[in-house]
């Protein structure tokens, strides 16, 4: 089973997509996103099952993917959601999500706050604690300014289950390597958090090719290790640089040279494994 692990689907009439502006970098995307869309695309791509990861830092957007999962005929198996982890009552919030099969984990958007360390902060650790024992999942939404925090922070919580989206977003169309390079290392070093193989053509911006990705894929792959990288889309953000079936290709041709197990538990095997999809 080919599992798509990050992809995204919204309604702008809900109004809560703060970050979803009409500006002229964001207009192609600036409209509604749904699975209808996205199906053909993956059918294409032999894609059986997706995660659907949250897009709004709202508890109404991870109710509306859940309706949206539970809709889908069983393609969505798995809905990484939103929660505010420095409410009064995070862990009851997470305790009740955590009710419902189809919610894998949460994602707090650690790239859009202020604080690069807001995720080592003292008021946001017992509820990462609750995480691990509720059995849900962290997506950490990161950019390289976020490694170090977060490296301290999975060092005081080796037993809660992470995943770094978008290999850490390295800024590839300016070839920046340093400190992406050394901070995404020692956090594959010192944790057993995994990677996604995701969101790359972005950072790499209209004018990406698969030699411009090579030389940062094949550092994820040797500091993870093709047991902890799994592959997903981010559609439809993916869109502004490239589509669903370029992407694809590249991914094919950056992992040639793998065998068709790892090949295999990189496109799907590993996040069945890591988010517990049936």
């Amino acid at each position: 089973m080919r599992v798509d692990a990050h992809h995204h689907v919204w309604r702008l009439s809900r109004g809560d997509y703060g970050w979803l502006k009409p500006t002229p970098e964001l207009l192609p995307i600036h409209r509604d996103f749904m699975l209808r869309e996205l199906r053909p695309m993956l059918r294409s791509a032999n894609v059986d099952a997706t995660v659907l990861v949250q897009a709004a830092p709202t508890a109404d957007e991870t109710r509306f993917l859940l309706e949206v999962a539970k809709a889908s005929g069983g393609l969505v198996r798995g809905v990484v959601g939103w929660a505010d982890l420095t409410a009064h009552d995070a862990v009851a919030t997470l305790g009740a999500l955590a009710a419902e099969p189809l919610l894998k984990g949460v994602r707090p958007m650690l790239q859009d706050l202020a604080d690069p360390s807001w995720i080592a902060r003292p008021e946001v650790q017992p509820t990462l604690a609750a995480l691990a024992t509720l059995g849900l999942r962290f997506d950490a939404l990161v950019t390289p300014r976020e490694l170090k925090p977060l490296l301290a922070t999975l060092e005081r919580h080796p037993d809660l289950a992470v995943i770094i989206d978008h290999c850490a977003k390295p800024d590839i169309a300016h070839d920046a390597w340093q400190p992406w390079a050394d901070d995404l290392a020692a956090i594959a070093r010192h944790s057993a958090a995994c990677c996604k193989l995701s969101g790359l053509v972005t950072e790499a911006g209209r004018g990406w090719s698969v030699d411009a990705l090579r030389r940062y894929v094949a550092h994820v792959l040797d500091c993870f290790g093709t047991g902890r990288v799994i592959w997903g889309s981010d559609w439809p953000v993916l869109t502004l640089a490239a589509s669903y079936a370029e992407w694809v290709e590249a991914c094919d041709e950056l992992l040639a040279g793998l065998t068709q197990g790892e090949r295999d538990a990189i496109y799907g095997g590993n996040a069945r494994r890591f988010y517990g999809l049936y």
